[in-house]
């Protein structure tokens, strides 16, 4: 069965968001028709549309069938992916770097598609800690390797800009699946080849 974050949802259709961002507008004190605001609402839908597209996306689109037989036994790693995201709570964004590695059995996908997946997850309101986990499922279900290690290193905004004011703080989430749970000796060669400690 699949799971809830590798179906496609499309978004809702019809909906302006634009006219409940002038709304917004007017409950926060500005004037949605002053010169610097008024196609603020429209500009603001169709970023919002961009940023959160990851919804109108599925895993299967993405890999378009770039799987490829292939008797490699050795790790391989994307490593250093930029994204940018938007935390569910606070909508406001984080951002940071992806590394994404994992131990073919018979199988690899093609290197492009890795960013490909990062960008359909980080596309979508999130938690940090949830992205890092759905990016390892994805892998794992298309080319069911022997083992996959993803890493998140980011800088959230709810943390930098409100709250606690913090500004060099950063996070750091990991998951690893097969042999990088399992065998401590694959999992430091992931985090040293990534540049963390061990």
């Amino acid at each position: 069965m699949k799971s809830k974050a590798l179906v496609k949802v499309m978004p809702t259709q019809g909906t302006k968001l634009a006219a409940h961002m002038r709304d917004v507008l007017k409950m926060l004190g500005e004037n949605p028709s002053r010169e610097g605001l008024a196609r603020t609402p429209e500009r603001y839908e169709k970023a919002l549309r961009f940023l959160t597209s990851g919804y109108g996306t599925s895993l299967e689109e993405i890999v378009n069938n770039a799987i490829f037989h292939c008797k490699v036994d050795e790790m391989v790693i994307v490593k250093d992916i930029e994204f940018f995201s938007m935390c569910e709570h606070h909508l406001l964004p984080f951002f940071g770097k992806v590394h994404v590695a994992y131990l073919p059995k018979d199988k690899v996908i093609g290197l492009s598609k890795i960013p490909r997946i990062v960008n359909m997850f980080a596309r979508r309101l999130q938690l940090q800690e949830r992205m890092t986990q759905e990016i390892a499922e994805a892998v794992e279900s298309v080319i069911s390797p022997r083992g996959v290690a993803v890493l998140v290193e980011a800088r959230h905004f709810c943390m930098m800009m409100r709250g606690v004011e913090k500004q060099h703080s950063g996070t750091v989430t990991s998951n690893m699946l097969g042999n990088f749970r399992t065998r401590k000796a694959t999992r430091d060669e992931f985090l040293a080849l990534v540049g963390r400690p061990v």
